[in-house]
């Protein structure tokens, strides 16, 4: 019997494209097992060797002993995101204090770049308690990533979007998650895998139409997907990885 290939991705609503080409691929459904879970999660099952094949934040990449990246696509953003945001009632330059999202190391990663090489402020990091989001006061700002920044819009004075503010400091577009294999795979895997990706990206109009009528959401989805995310893992977004991953390791 062939062994199942064991797959994570991110359950968040920027991958929905990403996972409705995947179930509409039923061979490929039928050659791994998938499972959803927060980007960290995701790096700490393909870490551990509980997965084959994930959707990670990059970050991961930096200390994994094999690592692949499959196929032609991401997570990317080339300006702004909506979905990566630090939130505060006051301006950088008075910022004391940043609580950390325990969702996404990448995110955490890039908050810090930002602050030293762009922002050029010296705040203290702290991790994210549960609640946290109503602590930010005063000189207390938080980093907030996922689709809870939905519902926050203008919620606090001051919104900086980390992938415009990557922008701003690098001229480069920047890659949140790429998936990754931790083991070698087949060729003809590989290139399904990546084939279905490409397919539910291709139908993207049917996933904002099956998302609007199964949930009650004033999300504008579709806005959403055209105007803020970016999948196509292209030179530009290699070279924004690249950048990235040095300056993390320098940090």
């Amino acid at each position: 019997m062939k062994e199942m290939i064991n797959v994570v991705a991110v359950s968040y609503l920027n991958t929905l494209p990403f996972i409705y080409g995947i179930l509409n691929d039923k061979d490929l459904m039928s050659q791994i097992n998938l499972r959803l879970e927060y980007p960290s999660k995701c790096a700490d099952f393909l870490k551990s060797g509980e997965v084959d094949l994930g959707l990670i934040p990059i970050i991961e990449l930096i200390d994994m002993p094999y690592s692949e990246i499959i196929g032609d696509h991401c997570i990317g953003a080339e300006g702004k995101v909506k979905t990566v945001m630090l939130y505060s009632n006051c301006p950088l330059n008075e910022i004391s204090s940043i609580a950390l999202d325990y969702q996404s190391r990448t995110s955490v990663m890039l908050v810090k770049i930002l602050a030293k090489n762009f922002w050029k402020i010296d705040v203290e990091f702290f991790d994210a308690y549960e609640d946290y989001i109503d602590g930010i006061s005063n000189n207390n700002a938080g980093l907030v990533i996922g689709d809870r920044t939905f519902n926050l819009k203008d919620s606090f004075l001051y919104e900086y979007d980390l992938a415009e503010e990557w922008f701003k400091y690098t001229n480069l577009p920047f890659v949140f998650a790429c998936w990754v294999a931790n083991k070698p795979l087949s060729d003809a895997f590989k290139q399904q895998f990546s084939d279905a990706l490409k397919y539910g990206l291709d139908h993207k109009a049917l996933v904002v139409d099956e998302y609007t009528k199964n949930q009650n959401t004033n999300i504008d989805l579709e806005h959403y997907f055209s105007a803020y995310i970016s999948w196509d893992f292209d030179a530009q977004k290699k070279a924004g990885l690249k950048k990235f991953l040095s300056l993390s390791k320098n940090l």
